[in-house]
C-alpha cells in the first residue's frame, strides 16, 4: 500500500516504485493498492508523467479512492455549511475525523480495506507491505493483518510523531496518534526506516519492538539514471554548479547564496555558474514563497532551469561539473536525492548541518566536499575546494566515485529486505 506511486513526483514515490519494481523482478506477485491519479493531477499538481512507465509490467496497480473534499478548490462544489462556515466545517470535520484516525487521509482507510479484501477473495495475499506517509496506510495494513490473519510490513519512510525539522515529537502527549502508532507496530512482523537515527528514536521510544526494526536504505535506480557521460570540465568556459531536486521552503536557501557570493570572489569562480533544476515547492502555492528566495536579478550567475522529468535527469547532469547536494534537517533527514548524486562520480558541495544522516552515506564518497557547520564562509571554502578538484578531475576518480555509489543500488539495498519478507510471508 503506497499512496504516492506514479504518476505523482512526490519525494516518497521512488521508494515505493522501486520496491515493487524490485519485488515484482524477484518473482513476486505484487499488487500495489494507491491513490486515485486526479488527486495527483487535478487536485495538488504534483505528477511526473514521465514515471508511469517506470513501472515493471508485472505490477498490477489498483487506485483506490478517498474523500476529495479537504482538496476541493472550486467553491461551487462546496456544501451550503461548507460555504458559509468555513471555519466552524473544518473544527467539526477534523473532530469527526480524529475520532476515527487523526489524519486528513483517513478516509482512504475504508475503501482500501474493502479494496483489499475483494482482492483478497480471488488471490490469497501472502504479506502486506505499507508505506508511509500517509500513515493512513499504516492503519489499513493493521485492520486488514487482523481480517486476513496474515503478516503486515511497515515501511517508514517519514516519521509519523516525530518532526525531522525541530527533532521535537509532534503530537501532544493525550493525542490518539500515539495509540495508533504503538498498535500498529506492536503486531508489525517488521518495522523499517531509512537511517539508523530513525531506527534508534523509533525502538527508544517502542522499545518492545526494537528486536523487529531495521533499517534499508533509499538508493538510486540505474535504469533511470542511465550512465551519465564521463565529462571532463573545459579550462575554457566557466565551472556549472548545479542542485537537482525539489526545492523546498525549509532548505537553507539563504545560506547557499550567501556562500555563492562569498565564492563568485573568489578568482577561480569569478565566472562561475549556479544552476537550479527542480520544481519550486511540492504543491503550485509554493512557487510564489520560494522564488523571491533565488537571487536571479543580482548578476551572480544563478538561473532557475526548471523541473527535469525523471527520465531525463542524466542529461542535466551530464552538463554540470560539480553538485550541490542542499537538504534541510538534523540528524535525522537522509534524503534520497543523495545517492543519485554519487553515482554521477561528479565533486559534491555539502549545504546543510553536518549532522544529517546523509553524511554517513557520503562518508567514503571520495569527492565529497563537507563543511564542520553550516556557515557560508566554511561552504565557500569547500565550493573552492570542489572546484579545484573539478579542474583536475581524472576519469579514474570519476570511476572511484562510482564503485562507492553502487553500493547504493536500489537492488543492492533492497535484496537483504526482500529475502526476510520472503522468510516472513512463508511463515
Amino acid at each position: 500500500m503506497a499512496f504516492y506511486f506514479p504518476p505523482t513526483r512526490a519525494s516518497g514515490v521512488y521508494r515505493s516504485r522501486a520496491t515493487a519494481n524490485h519485488f515484482a523482478a524477484k518473482g513476486w506477485d505484487v499488487t500495489v493498492l494507491t491513490a486515485p491519479r486526479e488527486f495527483f493531477t487535478d487536485y495538488i499538481d504534483s505528477y511526473d508523467p514521465s514515471l508511469e512507465s517506470t513501472v515493471h509490467p508485472d505490477v498490477t496497480v489498483e487506485r483506490v479512492g478517498l474523500n476529495l473534499r479537504r482538496w476541493e478548490r472550486d467553491i461551487r462544489k462546496y456544501s451550503a455549511f461548507r460555504a458559509n462556515f468555513p471555519a466552524l466545517y473544518n473544527t467539526v470535520n477534523a473532530k469527526t475525523q480524529d475520532r476515527f484516525f487523526p489524519e486528513p487521509y483517513a478516509s482512504w482507510i475504508r475503501p482500501l480495506v474493502s479494496r483489499a479484501l475483494k482482492l483478497h477473495a480471488k488471490k490469497r495475499f501472502d504479506l502486506i507491505l505499507a508505506t508511509g506517509n500517509p500513515f493512513a496506510a499504516f492503519a489499513a495494513a493493521w485492520i486488514m493483518g487482523k481480517l486476513m490473519r496474515i503478516p503486515y510490513v511497515l515501511d517508514y519512510r517519514d516519521s509519523w510523531t516525530l518532526d525531522l525539522f525541530t527533532d521535537e515529537v509532534k503530537y501532544p502527549p493525550n493525542n490518539p496518534v500515539w495509540k495508533w502508532e504503538r498498535r500498529v507496530i506492536r503486531d508489525a512482523a517488521e518495522i523499517v526506516f531509512v537511517n539508523e537515527a530513525l531506527r534508534s528514536w523509533h525502538a527508544e521510544r517502542y522499545p518492545f519492538a526494537a528486536d523487529r526494526m531495521t533499517v534499508v536504505l533509499n538508493g538510486w535506480e540505474p535504469e533511470i539514471l542511465g550512465e551519465v557521460p564521463i565529462r571532463m570540465p573545459d579550462p575554457a568556459r566557466p565551472l556549472e554548479f548545479g542542485f537537482l531536486g525539489t526545492i523546498t521552503e525549509v532548505m537553507p536557501l539563504e545560506v547557499l547564496f550567501d556562500s555563492w557570493r562569498l565564492a563568485r570572489k573568489e578568482p577561480p569562480l569569478a565566472d562561475a555558474k549556479l544552476r537550479l533544476y527542480g520544481h519550486l515547492g511540492f504543491f503550485p502555492q509554493s512557487a510564489a514563497r520560494l522564488r523571491p528566495r533565488i537571487p536571479l536579478d543580482e548578476d551572480l550567475g544563478v538561473t532557475y532551469e526548471g523541473p527535469v522529468p525523471k527520465a531525463e535527469v542524466s542529461k542535466a547532469y551530464s552538463e554540470l561539473d560539480i553538485l550541490v547536494f542542499l537538504a534541510a534537517g538534523v540528524k535525522y533527514i537522509t534524503s534520497g536525492k543523495v545517492f543519485e548524486y554519487m553515482a554521477t562520480g561528479k565533486p559534491i558541495v555539502s549545504v546543510h548541518d553536518p549532522r544529517i544522516a546523509a553524511t554517513e552515506v557520503l562518508r567514503g564518497y571520495p569527492l565529497w566536499f563537507s563543511v564542520p557547520e553550516l556557515e557560508p564562509a566554511l561552504v565557500r571554502d569547500a565550493m573552492v575546494a570542489a572546484a579545484a578538484a573539478a579542474r583536475d578531475l581524472t576519469e579514474e576518480q570519476v570511476r572511484a566515485a562510482r564503485r562507492h555509489a553502487r553500493r547504493f543500488t536500489r537492488d543492492a539495498v533492497l535484496d537483504p529486505f526482500e529475502q526476510r519478507l520472503r522468510a516472513v510471508a512463508h511463515g
